[in-house]
């Protein structure tokens, strides 16, 4: 039994998740950032409003993202060669958003400091942490993906399935 094609499926709906995240809690509930708040700060009109087109467009990469990830989902359900776990699927799941963190940080953060995820007196620890926390997420879905044996979880849903 295969368990890639799950994994690849949780890791396209975690990057999705991660961006949504990133998107809702911090630019939209919290307003810490926007897309571009470094160079065009979210301090008049004109900026706030190149922030939120921005912000659409990352909004719409991750529906993109998590709407690849539930196809890829829907595929594998109907094989009957690949292992249906949900302690794969959340793992991999947990992997995406983390690859999701430690990209978005490395490039947005760090590279060309386009936004931080809290601008102020302790941008550069909370820019860290956000690394840090993809880090751990990315090492523990891998952790958990990696736990199921593979020939132990056939597929059960398929398996009901009349050739």
């Amino acid at each position: 039994m295969r368990k890639r094609p799950l994994v690849n499926a949780g890791i396209f709906i975690g990057l999705g998740l991660g961006g949504f995240f990133d998107g809702i809690v911090l630019h939209q509930i919290l307003q810490w950032h926007h897309m571009v708040t470094v160079p065009y700060p979210a301090t008049t009109l004109e900026n706030l409003e190149l922030n939120t087109l921005l912000d659409g467009f990352f909004h719409a990469a991750t529906y993109i993202f998590t709407t690849i990830g539930l196809i890829l989902l829907w595929r594998v359900i109907h094989k009957r060669d690949v292992v249906l776990s949900g302690r794969v699927l959340f793992g991999a799941a947990l992997m995406g958003w983390g690859i999701f963190n430690l990209v978005e940080g490395l490039i947005d953060h760090h590279i060309l400091q386009l936004h931080h995820v809290r601008s102020g007196e302790n941008e550069l620890f909370w820019d860290l942490a956000f690394l840090v926390w993809g880090a751990v997420m990315l090492v523990a879905g891998g952790v958990l993906a990696r736990r199921v044996p593979v020939d132990e979880q056939p597929n059960r849903i398929t398996q009901r399935r009349s050739p």
